[in-house]
């Protein structure tokens, strides 16, 4: 049996034990560690394999066979010759370096050409503004690393780059597009100098609008990417972050100390239930960042088990817990203050439909933002809405 050969069957067990609970890369670390004989190229093509396997969603999911459906997934993901279609699949290898379109258009199953919504079966709930064609096209492959750079420190990014041969391309002043797996942290070892943000999470700071001495609240802060952003725009901002989770403030907290931000104030909170009056003054903000749980169905390109293992009716369950979290925040908001709402989600009802139910419950209106279309340029998809009180 070739190396080849043992790497699919590798991969198959993998499938067939992995079951979604956990991100799949926390499933292969030990997965490698009890098979220690595996040096780093048999872990890469293994892994390379099965998430070539999740990147096809839905497609086949319960008919092609695990190997067969493998090795389309490695035909479709795959844009250089490959070792292991050169073996068993050679007609496909020889076509690998076609645009996804293409090479879709070449496969069948039980004389079955795919169609995008065989991919990503929510079609019809997706975004208005969205291309379902491009978006699936996407799932294929694996979105860019972006750097928000910071402090101006564009020329000297830029000359640590050229000497460690790393390829960059500039989509705006501050924002850099980097390969996929570019080890950003051995290169620019000043850590202050960037923060690593994707393309379109970059641009939701298009709709903060931060005055000095106003009072910004981002209440489900996460590790503070949007803080961060608020913050470089305006440091004389009074902030409070907040979140459900105490270990993830612990994290914002340490990333919030490598780029120098020291003035704001923690609370943990579940919004899922109303403010305490005691714990935040209402009506007291200028600015509201409420960056949403959600599906995370525009960021399946960099987690496509997610897609495989998603199931339809989770939209609702996303869409009523943010109706519920912005019902209790908007309360905080200032008279002519701004409420952000953000998603990753790529469906309309955790994006629009929210917005519409926001501000015919609480008399906020839409005032700019919408859906941001980051899969032309690799990055992922979201949804930014500014909403004025």
């Amino acid at each position: 049996m070739t190396r080849w050969e043992n790497y699919l069957l590798s991969a198959e067990k993998i499938i067939t034990t992995y079951d979604g609970s956990l991100p799949l890369h926390h499933f292969l670390k030990p997965f490698f560690k009890q098979n220690p004989q595996m040096g780093s190229r048999d872990r890469r093509c293994i892994s390379q394999l099965a998430y070539a396997f999740y990147r096809l969603g839905h497609l086949w999911k319960n008919e092609m066979p695990v190997k067969d459906r493998l090795l389309l997934g490695l035909f479709l993901c795959e844009t250089q010759h490959n070792e292991i279609l050169a073996l068993l699949k050679p007609e496909w290898n020889e076509q690998v370096t076609l645009p996804v379109a293409e090479k879709l258009a070449t496969v069948s199953f039980n004389g079955q050409s795919p169609t995008p919504n065989d991919i990503f079966p929510f079609t019809a709930s997706l975004s208005e503004g969205i291309d379902a064609a491009a978006f699936t096209s996407a799932c294929f492959v694996q979105p860019r690393l972006f750097i928000r750079v910071r402090k101006n420190k564009q020329e000297a990014i830029t000359a640590l780059l050229q000497e460690a041969g790393i390829t960059g391309e500039w989509l705006a002043d501050d924002m850099l597009a980097l390969p996929n797996g570019t080890n950003i942290e051995t290169v620019i070892k000043n850590k202050d100098w960037y923060e690593i943000q994707d393309a379109s999470s970059q641009q939701t700071g298009q709709l903060l609008t931060p005055k000095p001495g106003q009072r910004w609240w981002d209440a489900c802060a996460a590790s503070g990417g949007k803080s961060l952003l608020l913050m470089d725009k305006e440091p004389r901002v009074q902030l409070t972050v907040s979140d459900v989770r105490v270990s993830i403030l612990q994290n914002l907290h340490e990333r919030f100390y490598t780029a120098g931000i020291k003035n704001y104030e923690t609370k943990a909170l579940d919004l899922t239930l109303p403010v305490p009056p005691q714990t935040l003054d209402y009506g007291s903000f200028d600015g509201i960042i409420l960056d949403a749980p959600c599906t995370g169905s525009g960021t399946w390109g960099r987690s496509p088990e997610h897609l495989y293992f998603f199931e339809e009716p989770r939209i609702n369950t996303f869409h009523n817990l943010q109706k519920r979290i912005a019902e209790n925040v908007v309360p905080l908001l200032k008279k002519g203050g701004s409420l952000i709402y953000i998603t990753c989600s790529a469906f309309k009802q955790e994006n629009e439909a929210v917005v519409k139910l926001i501000c015919e419950h609480t008399g906020l209106q839409w005032r700019d933002g919408g859906i941001i279309t980051g899969y032309n340029i690799g990055a992922d998809t979201m949804f930014a809405a500014k909403l004025v009180k």
